[in-house]
Order: structure tokens, then C-alpha cells, then sequence
């Protein structure tokens, strides 16, 4: 047990199951586990392991050194990074046998000096913004990019492996822009293979669109949020909608309960305030540990029982689900457990899980802060230990 009085407990046979469920729907098209971000916060070594484990053949990573760090690791299996500066270590990357993505003319120089001076082919996937507006070439760049990078390959500095883009509304797939990058994407294949390129991969699906537009499908497809089990759809449809399991489990201890009067203040502000002699409990995790500041409470508001101020995000005690009163502060939470109530000291508390047994979820947290999944999770902090559960690749 680590003397730190909270974890978040991570399922790997979770992780293996969603990607299992991942691969039939991606169909012909292979998986690629995109494990950045610190495997969504579910620790990057674990997590990549497991969706190999679960069948992914491809691994995806944003940062480079989280690319690097995956070989450190001795994690043997197709890895593509694509964010990386001026003056990067891309000869590390090409040592290591890391394919990269090139967007812009002075990645693709950045790359060919890398492949000079290692005496190594660079494997590049081409990087085009069909309309996202972030990341990539324009499509009226393509062409010259894609030439230069050919006659690069000429001379065999590099091997034009790939060609790829984000989606910018995948979460909503009846969204014109979709159907107009799709478009976009078709013409810059084409182009690109025109030119010469022998592709062995054209991927363009998110964890959104692998799971409702198989047309985006292609050679590989790359979820994320998916792997970990949350959807990126939840206004079309949960976790297990998709055959999917959420893997974390974030819990605590509490570590001090206490008899307070009615019209008591709690946490700073007095933004809660009983209305009634209750049962405080204190949860040792805050915004320092990744809880986010605006899962507290709205404060102010009058409440039936003549106090003030509403809860914030939910969490789950002796099977009661309950919620933060006041606000988040840096290292705790204060929840009202009612009056009368008996929980002590070292009571579980659950903030999200599965879903199972009414308990809290990431999607419950990101609606009570008004955010999305994807951060309540990847947000999470270093110093919350993480257990590991459900098998070897621990």
C-alpha cells in the first residue's frame, strides 16, 4: 500500500478488451493504440503494452519523447510520434526505428539531415490539414511537399510510408465538415500517389470515427480515448454502447469525518453551507492531483434544507452516491455525508469508475466541470500512484 492515501487503479484487461472491440469494428483496417498524454493517464508503458496485448499493431504517441521513452521501455512494435521543434532528436528517432510525421518543409529537411547522418531511411507519413486548421500541410502545399519528399526517397533518405489528417467534428458524424475533409483527404491520396508514393498506410479515423464512420476506416485507424475505455460520443452513446470498459478506477481514503451544525461553512468561501447539523468527510485529493477546480459546487444558491450553495461532481461512499460541497481546493474535498452518518476515518470513496453499481464515471466528472473526458483522466496527477490490475503487462 503506498503512503499516499489515494490511487487510481487501472485495468488492463480492460485495456486488452477495449482494443479486442476496437479491431472489429475497425474491420480490414489495422489498430493503431494511441497511447499519448501518459496512455490518457493511465501510464504510457502499461497502457501500450496492453493494447498489444489486445491487438493493436501500430502505437501512436504526440511527443517525441514519449516515443523515445516507449523504446527505453523495450516496447517492440510500429510507432509513429508527430510533434517535434526545430533542433529535435531526430536522429535518436531514427536509431530507434520511429516513424515520423512531416508537415512542413523544414521537417521533412530536419528529417533528411537526420538520415545523412545516421546512414538510416527515415520512414515519414506526410501530414495534411483537410480542414482542421492545427496540424499539417495545406492542401495546395501538398504537391511540393510530397515531390520533394519522393525525390528524397530517390536517393533513399526516406521511405514515404504513410499519408494522414485529423478530423476536426468526428464526434458529431453528421457534421458537413466531415464529409468535406473526407473529400479533401480522397484527393490528397490520390495526389500523393500520383506522384509515385507507394503508401503502406492512409489513416484519418479518431477514436470517434472508428467507432460510427467505417468509410474513414482506411488501412489504420487511430484510437485514444477509446483504448481506455471512454467514448467520445456520449451524446450518441456510453461505453458500453461501443463494447467498452472504462479501466480507471480513481479512490481515496477519507481521512477525517466530524459532527458541524447547521450554517456551517465549509471549504474556502463558504461557497456550501449546511442547512441542518451533518456529517462532514474529507477526501485527500484536490486540484493539485488533477481534480479539476470546477468540479465544486455552485455557490450561493439557496437549498430546501436552509442552507446554501449546490454540490459538484459526485462521488460514491459506502454505496451512497454523494457530491464535493465547497470548493476544490489543492490537496482535498469536502463531502457532505448527511446526517447521522457513521462513516470513520479510512472509509473508500469511490470519485469515478466503470459505471457499475450506479458508481460515478469520467463522463459524470466532465459534465459536473464542464469539460470532456478526455481531460478528467489524462489531467491526473503524477503523484497519484497507479495500480495495476487484470494481468501480466503490468
Amino acid at each position: 500500500m503506498s503512503d499516499f492515501p489515494a490511487r487510481a487503479v487501472i485495468d488492463l484487461a480492460a485495456i486488452r478488451g477495449n482494443v479486442r472491440a476496437l479491431k472489429e469494428r475497425a474491420g480490414r483496417a489495422e489498430v493503431m493504440a494511441v497511447v499519448k498524454a501518459d496512455g490518457y493517464g493511465h501510464g504510457l508503458e502499461q497502457t501500450a503494452r496492453a493494447a498489444l496485448a489486445g491487438g493493436a499493431t501500430w502505437l501512436g504517441v504526440a511527443q517525441l519523447s514519449e516515443a523515445l521513452a516507449l523504446r527505453a521501455f523495450g516496447v517492440d512494435a510500429r510507432l509513429l510520434t508527430w510533434l517535434y521543434a526545430p533542433g529535435a532528436p531526430l536522429a535518436a528517432a531514427l536509431t530507434a526505428g520511429i516513424d515520423l510525421s512531416v508537415g512542413a518543409p523544414w521537417a521533412l529537411a530536419e528529417v533528411l539531415d537526420a538520415a545523412r547522418a545516421t546512414g538510416r531511411t527515415a520512414r515519414i507519413h506526410l501530414k495534411v490539414d483537410t480542414g482542421l486548421g492545427r496540424g499539417g500541410t495545406m492542401p495546395r502545399d501538398l504537391d511540393a511537399l510530397a515531390s520533394a519528399a519522393l525525390a528524397a526517397e530517390a536517393e533513399g533518405l526516406v521511405s514515404v510510408v504513410g499519408i494522414w489528417s485529423h478530423l476536426a467534428f468526428a464526434d458529431a458524424p453528421d457534421h458537413p465538415t466531415v464529409l468535406a475533409q473526407a473529400e479533401v483527404f480522397a484527393e490528397s491520396v490520390a495526389l500523393v500517389e500520383s506522384r509515385g508514393a507507394r503508401l503502406e498506410v492512409r489513416h484519418l479515423a479518431n477514436s470517434a470515427a472508428t467507432l460510427t464512420n467505417p468509410a474513414m476506416h482506411y488501412d489504420l485507424v487511430r484510437p485514444g480515448l477509446a483504448v481506455v475505455g471512454l467514448s467520445p460520443v456520449p451524446q450518441i452513446g456510453g461505453p458500453a454502447q461501443f463494447g467498452l470498459t472504462p479501466a480507471m478506477r480513481l479512490e481515496a481514503e477519507l481521512i477525517l469525518t466530524k459532527s458541524v451544525p447547521a450554517g456551517q461553512g465549509v471549504s474556502y468561501a463558504h461557497a456550501y453551507v449546511t442547512g441542518q447539523e451533518t456529517v462532514l468527510g474529507v477526501v485527500p485529493l484536490g486540484y493539485s492531483d488533477g481534480v479539476p477546480r470546477h468540479a465544486s459546487g455552485t455557490p450561493g444558491q439557496a437549498r430546501p434544507d436552509g442552507g446554501s450553495g449546490t454540490l459538484g461532481a459526485p462521488v460514491q461512499i459506502g454505496g451512497r452516491r454523494l457530491g464535493i460541497a465547497g470548493r476544490v481546493c489543492m490537496d482535498q474535498v469536502v463531502v457532505d455525508l448527511g446526517p447521522g452518518a457513521k462513516e470513520t476515518a479510512g472509509e473508500r470513496v469511490l470519485l469515478f469508475g466503470s459505471g457499475a453499481d450506479g458508481e460515478p464515471t469520467a463522463e459524470d466528472w466532465a459534465r459536473s466541470a464542464g469539460t470532456i473526458s478526455y481531460e478528467i483522466v489524462t489531467r491526473l496527477g503524477a503523484r497519484v500512484p497507479r495500480v495495476y490490475t487484470g494481468g501480466q503487462d503490468a
